[in-house]
């Protein structure tokens, strides 16, 4: 097995406007992405072109986080995905999408949906 180094990011925070009811189109909720990504092992540097910049991950999930408004957390998970493999030098990346204040008829702590894509 072939082994990578992983980054993993918690706690990406956005309120935007996604969800299956009207009020959640109108009224903006709380999201937050944790992400970890596996890359190739980077040789003995110290400089940050030979790894990945975490602040350009940071964005990326923003900027879906942020974008156009979609149903399902599952879709915003693969969103996030696509574009973090889009990025040179990620083999895979694992996506959790958490939304905190879902409307459910019943209080829970926080309602997440977790993939994991590779690149081919």
């Amino acid at each position: 097995m072939e082994k990578l180094d992983r980054i993993t990011l918690r706690g990406i925070e956005a309120v935007a406007r996604h969800g299956v009811y009207p009020q959640e189109k109108v009224n903006p909720q709380a999201f937050r992405v944790d992400l970890t990504v596996w890359l190739e092992p980077r040789p003995d540097s110290d400089e940050l072109a030979t790894t990945v910049d975490y602040s350009e991950l940071v964005s990326l999930t923003a900027e879906v986080l942020n974008g156009e408004s979609v149903d399902l957390i599952e879709t915003l998970a693969e969103r996030i995905a696509a574009a973090c493999l889009a990025r040179p030098g990620l083999a895979e990346v694992e996506v959790t999408v958490h939304k905190p204040d879902a409307p459910l008829s019943v209080p829970v702590a926080d309602v997440a949906v977790t993939i994991n894509r590779r690149k081919p």
